[in-house]
């Protein structure tokens, strides 16, 4: 008997194939039936209330494994059952077994044939306690079976499909999923897609069984599979096809992409669960298509296992502390470690330099510095006899790998044929050299293909192609010149490059390009190639739609790479308003590096996030990103043209905060527009706000919405109502005001002499506060000429205050209250102010206010009885027909002076 098969869940499965009156019975005969078998009977208080699944509790704690198998199944048969007895039997010793071999055979040969498994040496092909905790929380016995879908979701090379491998080999040796799945799948879809038609049960039996018999076993429990597919962004196109396309029985043989599709779509064996890895760049949209699946992250390496690695690669207490230290303080060399064969090159390259007696430091200085050296110390041979020629053999290879490299990336090509290899000079012995060299793999779902040992790897080839060879003798067309290169990656138009154009850039640094000469000993071409970066950033910085085109990002990690202070400065000061989004602390670090050599600045946008933590601890590593965050901050004194700032959808914590407050209450600081929606604001943070606005004579525009500011805007209204204060626009949408709130901005309508635009949209705005703030708008003082009020709850009786409004301030020029429950009453209120000869609007916002054609009249006689309304917004209202036709005879009248209805 396979070993945990009767566990308890697994034996609950089969009681609950029992009708009432059959489990009853069963119950009944096992009073008995243990003493024949000479056991200790249960006893019969505890079978008689008990569950199916108390039962099975029961059984399994009384009983060993064998004796509980004994006993249930003589059961059944005495129930008669016998189609239960002959069922289990099929899944311990029939179909199941068989396929749980060819499965431990199959993943055995592919752990230990790949050379990436066997790269690491230092771990083991069985799961980790970490890893199998991880896994079984994708799908716990205790959950309902089936109709589970999970996204496992990790950049190129962090493991994903090594941990599956392990999965399959746990699951074939009965240790992970035993009493959840009869049987597991695992599909690569790269392999499979190039497979010819073949149906879903063709598949499921391709490599372990000659006939399709094992499918009815399979069908009668779909709830128990599990299909895995590995590199589900190479079905991205397919799941938009027609649903006509898509087939429903298992034994249809269709091309497999619609058999895939059709699994993913749920309209073959919709009860099983999917188990789907994918690299976060797959299309958008794509996880609605599959019915929104619950998304696991794999982070690969935590902190500790890369120093874990470490420890085991230089042993040496001493190289460790070296090597690690100098990986730690370069922040993307260190996030790069967290893939595992990505590690592995860091640890290879730096054990390599130790060996040759090298310093570490300028290996480190910059990843392009670190591949470099990586390769280079690949195909450069020691001292010996035959060193000359091993070295001209090493050039040829390298050279033929930077070919190859370059027409993968250009034509989107990562697995290659040993054809693909012979067209760029790759040919016979040269393919076991690269192979034992660690340059290239074996790919292991397809014999006879190629993949550089990590798609970095082949980057770095790629942009060292540019600086030996010119892409016009490239024997493939689809290769590119330098400038395209770099227009796309600059665009971001191949999702596939990540670091293609950094490396480009990298490699034009002085020392890089000193050690490509030396080892192939002739000229570089790169002058050429930073001509070209010239050419490019010229001439997209001369229109707005080309800065537009550009992902400042990438250009600043380009520059960081390049680390060319007198081309940097001159690269900066190229744009003028710029826009990018900070993800990580390695985007912390580059972006300061750049924006700390700019002066040409008039508008800078940014997003900050995993970066900042509330309430971390003062550390040395803290502090200096902390000390980046200044360099970008310090934007706001060094720029003197820099008029607007946007920080949105950011977490800053305090000490943070207090560095951006600080520059904006510096002497230099010009802003006039400063925009911080969505920073995790709080009420405390309205001190600094105060002291910015008493002290900026420049600033006009003020946008703190989605923050969290509460009773904090009494301090921002105290600095408003101030004479030194002279903002023009405050946006306060979403900002959690609290009911004293509106007797603050009572006194500032009332007090401010240059507040003309207020938005409080997606506020609690009660009956009484909007009366309160409509007194102030009404009083000659107020100096508001635009109100925004969208999603405030206010109720036709509320329009009763505002006609009042619109009827005695002629500064009022915009009014937006959409996305309020007014209805037609409150309209007929607003379109009666509108027609007094002291209402002066030129603009009305009333959409999605729950209108209906009743109020198109009052419209009607708005449209053409008022001179100076302009734009009139009713969209996302209910109007039919008739209600059109009278707006469309008033705005055909003479009189009618609108210029827009939306």
């Amino acid at each position: 008997m396979a070993a945990s098969f009767f566990s308890e869940f697994g034996l609950l499965w089969y009681l609950g194939e029992l009708r009432k009156d059959e489990f009853r019975k069963f119950k009944l005969l096992l009073r008995e039936e243990p003493l024949h078998l000479g056991l200790q009977p249960i006893p019969w208080a505890e079978v008689k209330k008990a569950s199916r699944e108390d039962l099975a509790g029961l059984l399994v704690q009384r009983y060993e494994e064998k004796q509980a198998w004994d006993v249930t199944f003589i059961l059944f048969q005495k129930i008669g059952r016998k189609d239960l007895c002959e069922k289990a039997k099929t899944e311990i010793t029939g179909h199941m077994k068989t396929y749980r071999a060819h499965v431990k055979e199959r993943f055995s040969r592919m752990w230990f044939r790949d050379p990436v498994t066997r790269i690491y040496e230092y771990f083991e092909k069985d799961l980790t306690p970490k890893e199998r905790s991880y896994l079984e929380f994708f799908f716990t016995p205790q959950e309902e079976a089936g109709n589970r879908m999970v996204v496992l979701r990790g950049i190129s090379g962090i493991g994903k499909t090594t941990l599956l491998v392990k999965l399959m080999l746990a699951w074939a040796e009965g240790t992970l999923y035993q009493d959840r799945f009869s049987y597991v799948f695992y599909f690569s879809c790269r392999e499979a897609t190039r497979l010819p038609p073949a149906s879903l049960a063709a598949l499921a039996c391709r490599g372990w069984s000659d006939v399709l018999t094992p499918v009815a076993e399979m069908e009668s429990r779909p709830e128990r599979l599990l299909f895995i597919l590995d590199g589900l962004e190479e079905l991205a196109d397919d799941l938009d096809g027609p649903e006509s396309d898509l087939c429903r029985d298992w034994t249809e043989q269709r091309p497999v992409r619609v058999v895939l599709s059709s699994l993913l779509r749920r309209r073959l064996v919709p009860e099983s669960c999917l188990l789907l890895a994918a690299v976060p760049v797959y299309p958008r949209g794509m996880e609605d298509r599959l019915g929104s699946p619950e998304v696991r992250t794999l982070a690969g390496f935590s902190d500790t296992e890369r120093k874990l690695y470490f420890c085991c690669v230089f042993r040496e207490r001493s190289r460790v502390v070296e090597a690690f230290s100098l990986v730690r303080d370069n922040e993307q060399l260190f996030a790069m470690c967290r893939v595992p064969i990505l590690c592995w090159v860091v640890c290879t390259c730096l054990k390599q330099e130790l060996e040759r007696g090298r310093d570490l430091a300028p290996t480190c200085r910059r990843t392009t510095s670190l591949y470099a050296s990586f390769l280079l110390n690949l195909f450069t041979p020691k001292a010996g006899a035959r060193a000359q020629d091993e070295q001209i053999q090493g050039r040829s290879w390298l050279k033929g790998l930077c070919s190859l490299a370059a027409e993968g990336m250009w034509s989107d090509t990562f697995i290659f044929s040993a054809e693909d290899l012979r067209r760029n000079g790759l040919v016979g012995a040269d393919v076991p050299a690269l192979l034992d060299g660690k340059a290239l793999r074996e790919c292991r779902d397809t014999e006879g293909s190629y993949a550089f040992i990590h798609v970095c790897v082949q980057e770095f080839c790629a942009a060292a192609f540019y600086l030996v060879s010119s892409h016009a003798d490239h024997p493939h067309p689809a290769v590119g010149s330098a400038e395209a290169l770099l227009s796309t990656y600059l665009q971001r138009a191949k999702v596939q490059w990540i670091y293609l154009g950094c490396f480009l850039c990298g490699l034009l640094h002085r020392r890089e390009q000193e050690k490509l000469q030396a080892f192939f000993g002739a000229p570089l071409h790169g002058e050429d190639v930073e001509r070209a970066l010239r050419q490019h950033l010229e001439s997209v910085s001369e229109s707005a739609h080309g800065q537009r085109q550009v992902d400042f990002l990438a250009l600043y990690y380009c520059l960081f790479e390049m680390e060319n202070e007198g081309f940097l400065h001159w690269a900066m000061d190229l744009f003028r308003d710029v826009s990018f989004s900070v993800m990580d602390r390695s985007d912390l670090v580059v972006s300061a590096y750049c924006l700390k050599h700019c002066s040409s600045l008039r508008k800078l946008s940014l997003s900050i996030q995993n970066v900042f933590v509330e309430g971390e601890a003062d550390t040395s590593t803290s502090s200096y990103y902390l000390v980046c965050w200044h360099q970008v901050c310090s934007a706001l004194t060094t720029n003197e043209n820099l008029r607007e700032l946007q920080v949105q959808d950011s977490n800053l914590n305090e000490p943070a905060f207090r560095i951006l407050s600080r520059q904006l209450k510096h002497p230099r600081c010009r802003l006039r527009k400063l925009q911080l929606a969505n920073c995790s604001l709080l009420a405390d943070d309205c001190e600094a706000f105060k002291e910015v606005l008493v002290r900026s004579s420049k600033l006009r525009l003020l946008n703190v919405s989605y923050n969290y500011l509460d009773h904090g805007l009494s301090l921002l209204c105290e600095a408003l109502c101030h004479p030194a204060c002279t903002l023009e626009a405050l946006v306060l949408g979403c900002c959690y005001l609290n009911e004293h709130c509106w007797q603050n901005l009572y006194e500032v309508l009332l007090n401010s002499k240059s507040l003309i635009h207020l938005d409080i949209n997606t506020n609690v705005l009660k009956y009484e506060n909007l009366s309160l703030l409509c007194q102030a708008l009404r009083q000659p003082s107020c100096q508001l000429m635009s109100l925004c009020m969208l999603n405030c709850f206010i109720t036709a009786e509320g329009c009763r205050d505002l006609a009042r409004v619109l009827a005695g301030n002629p500064k009022l020029r915009s009014l937006q209250i959409g996305y309020n429950d007014i209805g037609d009453d409150g309209v007929r209120l607003l379109c009666q102010a509108l027609l007094h000869p002291r209402c002066h609007l030129e603009n009305l916002g009333l959409g999605a206010c729950k209108l209906t054609s009743a109020c198109c009249e009052d419209l009607a006689s708005v449209l053409v009885g008022s001179p100076t309304l302009r734009t009139l917004n009713l969209s996302r209202n209910t109007l039919d027909r008739d209600g059109v036709v009278v707006l469309c005879e008033a705005l055909r009248h003479p009189e009618c002076r609108l210029q827009m209805l939306r």
